[in-house]
């Protein structure tokens, strides 16, 4: 059905297309959602910018000098649209390509199909089979975070040929956990203490997902 749905309404011109993943490039799409490996650094500086309020700053401790301190930039930031599908000149720093680097995470950014604005962020660890994500301030409760899971559970699966996907959220972390399970994770064993990349320790429950049929994207 999603697959229809893509080829009948394209999200904007210029936007990749599920289906053609290439190597270290994916793209995958959900009834709401387009995901894809950034193509620019304005892909990665939105996809910063959309987890650098306080709010989620709380659950991910990002590294102080990968969030975007000026809530005014990241504003205009998740006010653009990906790089040449909206019109609008894009600065030439954040215009320059995006290379994804060899010990880096798999980071796919999300885009809404409904109005292509910036929504979010996946990111995949593909030696652990980690998974995590995040939404925008606006896109938050609306029930995509299960959206966005189920998405990252479909390139482990079978992009990455990851049989064991696993995920870490804090106890408190009520709408993360709740996203999970709805994308179809169980509760897993797991460290009860995590350590955010800000040196925060925080308590954490861990879920996993499970399949057999695990296959790789050409």
């Amino acid at each position: 059905m999603v697959w229809s749905l893509i080829r009948r309404r394209r999200a904007a011109p210029g936007l990749p297309a599920p289906g053609r993943c290439a190597s270290d490039r994916h793209v995958l799409a959900t009834q709401r959602l387009l995901l894809f490996t950034p193509r620019t650094r304005l892909d990665v500086a939105a996809a910063l910018a959309a987890c650098a309020d306080a709010e989620a700053q709380r659950w991910l401790g990002t590294q102080a000098d990968r969030v975007l301190p000026d809530p005014g930039v990241r504003r205009a930031l998740l006010r653009r649209r990906p790089a040449g599908d909206d019109g609008r000149r894009v600065p030439r720093q954040l215009a320059e390509p995006f290379v994804p680097g060899a010990g880096d995470p798999m980071i796919l950014v999300c885009v809404r199909r409904s109005d292509v604005s910036y929504a979010g962020a996946l990111e995949l660890e593909p030696g652990s089979g980690e998974m995590g994500g995040w939404l925008a301030p606006a896109c938050r409760g609306q029930g995509l975070g299960a959206e966005l899971f189920r998405a990252g559970l479909t390139l482990a699966h079978t992009h990455v040929g990851l049989a064991t996907v696993r995920a870490a959220a804090e106890p408190g972390n009520a709408a993360s956990r709740r996203a999970l399970a709805r994308a179809g994770f169980v509760p897993d064993a797991g460290p009860r203490r995590h350590t955010l990349p800000d040196g925060r320790v925080v308590d954490a429950v861990w879920h996993r997902h499970d399949t057999t049929a695990v296959s790789r994207c050409r």
